[in-house]
Parts: structure tokens; C-alpha cells; sequence
């Protein structure tokens, strides 16, 4: 990152005035009359009518398009643990996207625990006055224990984003990219490199939708997780094969796909040459990712890339899921985000890809031209038409697995 655009970022974030979200008022409070609505003793009305039915909340009161952004600043993006205070910016910077992308109410609340089960505690005792909650930023492996406690004890949705928004975002390209490759999910061979929440929850959504978990080799620190290792997780343990590779280099031999949710410059292109045709690789870690796209290109010809960042094509970014998918569970007030709710969101995201780019796109990318292909295997973040067709397969998932307390919105799609 250059000196001056490090200077930009701060400048962004401290001018015209520090932050990046405010609250605004929905209605008005001009006259006396619009004080005694909003307050005593008007506001009287709407208490007895949720006292009495609980429901009423949603009609009376900001719940239903309100998510919560929490951290404990634990694992704020490639930066560590940093703590709650200096995760901040990052959680206000997810409740701008949300406000951004769909018109999303949201706040962030930077948790400073002393242990997950405290963090859970605080989350659940403050879940009432949110519509959603999205957790961020939180190490593994407690980010695993806290969402699942939260999930069974909130009757709202709880989406940790590190790990379901990049899987889902992540699923969506590789079906593309599979597809381009002339190659078939349930028969790639795949190699994880990182096995913390993300890498955990991109796998889970693949052997989900077809991958064969015999086919996945993870790598952690120490190298390929396998049912001979006795210092596993849970959630490492899930993904141990009877193999003989120990190594990354064994593991990519005739591999088909890379996933890179590691650290930067960790594919080396004497690894990158060993992969199978047309190989796919997705080197997400940010801001420097396992191996950059012209290193890839420059070694092999036939590479299908995509990374976490922006100026390169292919861009695996959580963006182009969480709005939307909140969109969608809150409009049918879902009580959950489940996995058929992700794997709706996956089918649309790479549908769309597949669909005439917009005029909006290509203006705002600079571009003459754009279509599916090895350099275009998602949707970009300013293509409008995701709000419409995500947020309507989120809901109708939700409606056919019985999470939805609403039907269908009238005014649907968006």
C-alpha cells in the first residue's frame, strides 16, 4: 500500500467527520405533536401492543431491518488480534456495505469478553432488539462454539460472515470455474491451504453441494491434516483422509484446485506446475494473496485465477453475499440462515454470472465489453441485480424449509 493511499484511508475515515455511520431519523419530529407521538405519552400505544403480542415489534419499531455487527476483534482481517476497540472500523465498514448494498439498517458492538462464553452471554442478553445478527472477526476455534451457541439460543438469524459469506461467495465461483475447466465437483481434487473458520466453512459448503470429502486435502501449520494426526480438532478432524501426503507439495500434485485462505506467496509456481489441467486457483488471503495472478499466468497458460482483491478479475469478496442474504431471511423473518438458504445463494450468485453484464458494470469497472468466462466467473459488487436475485432465493429457501414466518414479499423481486 503505497504512502498515500494509507494517508487516503485515514483521511476517509476521520473527514467530513469521524466514522462512516450515523443514525437518522425515519419520521418526523418538527412540532409538539410529533414529540408526543414519538415519546410520552404517545409511544405508550405501541408498548401495550408488543406486551401483548410480541410480533407487534416488527410493526412499531426499526427490528425487522436492524442487523447487529459484532465482534471481539479477535481475528480482525489479516491483521490478527487486535482487540474490540481497533476492530471498529472494520465493523462499521460492514454496516456501510450493508446500508450500501441493501438498504440494511446496522450497528456495530465491539464486545471487549473475557472468555466466548462471556461473549455469548452479552450477544444473546442484547439479540431482542436486532433483526440479524452478523458476527466478524472472531479467531478460531472459538468463532465455532460462539455461533452455535447463538444459533440455538436466539430466534433471529446468526451469520458468522468470515466463514459462511466467504464460503458462499467462494462455492459460487468454483462451480463457474469447474465448469470453464471441463471438470466436475464431486471429481475434483482440492486442496485447502489454511484450516481456520474460513477454509472450514468453504469446504463444509462444497461437500455440501457435491465434493467428496476423500477428495479434499487440508493443510494446516503442520501440514496435511490425516486421520494419522492425534493434535486435531473437531473441526480439523471433519476433513482427515487416509492418505500418505504429508505436504503441500504432495498435496497439489495433480490437484485441480487450489484454495489459498492462508498467508501471501505460500503456492510457489514449482507447485503451481505439478497441479492437473487447467487448474483453478483461488489465493484468497489479503492484501498479498498465496501466489499473484501474474506470477500464475506467466507459469501457467491455462490457470483459471480468481483472489480476495479488487484489482484483480475473479475477485472472491464477501460482498456480493451478505446484504443480500440478509435481505432475503429478514423480508420472510426468518429465525435461521440455513444451509439450504447458503446453497440457494451459491446457485444464484453463479447464475448471474452467466446473465449479459449491465451497461451500470462496464461503466463502473471502465470496461468495453465483459462475459462469462476464466476472467469473469462472478458478478461484480455493482451489479444491482444481485440484491433481486439472491434476496429472492434466500427467501424462498427459507419459505420451502420452514424458517420463514412471512411469505414471499409482494415485492418480490427487488
Amino acid at each position: 500500500m503505497s504512502q498515500d493511499f494509507k494517508q487516503a484511508a485515514l483521511d476517509y475515515h476521520e473527514f467530513p467527520r469521524p466514522g462512516k455511520i450515523s443514525v437518522e431519523l425515519s419520521t418526523l419530529a418538527e412540532t409538539s405533536r410529533d414529540l408526543a407521538l414519538a415519546y410520552s405519552p404517545g409511544v405508550a400505544e405501541p408498548v401495550r401492543e408488543i406486551a401483548k403480542d410480541p410480533d407487534a415489534v416488527y410493526r412499531y419499531t426499526a427490528k425487522g431491518n436492524l442487523v447487529a455487527v459484532i465482534s471481539n476483534g479477535s481475528a480482525i482481517l489479516g491483521l490478527g488480534n487486535l482487540g474490540p476497540l481497533a476492530s471498529k472500523p472494520v465493523m462499521e465498514g460492514k454496516a456501510l456495505l450493508f446500508k450500501r448494498f441493501a438498504d440494511i439498517d446496522s450497528i456495530d458492538i465491539e464486545v471487549d469478553a473475557e472468555s466466548p462464553q462471556a461473549f455469548i452471554d452479552t450477544v444473546a442478553r442484547i439479540a431482542e432488539t436486532f433483526g440479524g445478527i452478523n458476527l466478524e472477526d472472531i479467531k478460531a476455534p472459538e468463532c465455532f462454539e460462539i455461533e452455535r451457541a447463538l444459533i440455538e439460543r436466539c430466534k433471529i438469524p446468526v451469520f458468522h460472515d468470515d466463514q459462511h459469506g466467504t464460503a458462499i461467495v467462494t462455492a459460487a465461483g468454483m462451480i463457474n470455474a469447474l465448469e470453464l475447466a471441463g471438470k466436475k465437483l464431486e471429481e475434483a481434487q482440492i486442496v485447502c491451504l489454511g484450516a481456520g473458520a474460513a477454509a472450514s466453512a468453504c469446504m463444509k459448503l462444497l461437500i455440501n453441494m457435491g465434493a467428496k470429502v476423500e477428495n479434499i486435502f487440508m493443510l494446516d501449520r503442520k501440514g496435511v491434516i490425516h486421520s494419522g494426526r492425534e493434535d486435531l480438532t473437531p473441526e480439523k478432524a471433519a476433513f482427515a483422509t487416509e492418505t500418505d501426503k504429508r505436504t503441500l507439495e504432495d498435496a497439489v500434485t495433480d490437484a485441480d484446485v487450489f484454495v489459498g485462505l492462508s498467508g501471501p506467496d505460500l503456492l510457489s509456481p514449482e507447485n503451481l506446475l505439478k497441479m492437473a489441467d487447467n487448474p483453478i486457483v483461488f489465493a484468497c488471503a489479503n492484501p498479498d494473496p498465496e501466489i499473484k495472478p501474474d506470477l500464475a499466468h506467466k507459469t501457467r497458460s491455462d490457470v483459471i485465477m480468481a483472489t480476495g482483491r479488487s484489482d484483480y478479475p475473479n475477485q472472491v469478496n464477501n460482498v456480493l453475499g451478505f446484504p443480500f442474504i440478509f435481505r432475503g431471511a429478514l423480508d420472510v423473518r426468518a429465525t435461521a440462515i440455513n444451509e439450504e438458504m447458503k446453497e440457494a445463494a451459491v446457485k444464484a450468485l453463479a447464475d448471474l454470472a452467466k446473465e449479459p453484464v449491465t451497461s451500470e458494470v462496464l461503466e463502473a469497472y471502465g470496461l468495453q465489453e465483459l462475459s462469462f468466462g476464466r476472467e469473469y466467473i462472478l458478478p461484480k459488487a455493482t451489479d444491482s441485480r444481485l440484491l433481486g436475485v439472491i434476496s429472492s432465493a434466500v427467501a424462498q429457501a427459507a419459505i420451502d424449509t420452514g424458517v420463514a414466518r412471512l411469505p414471499m414479499p409482494a415485492n418480490y423481486p427487488l
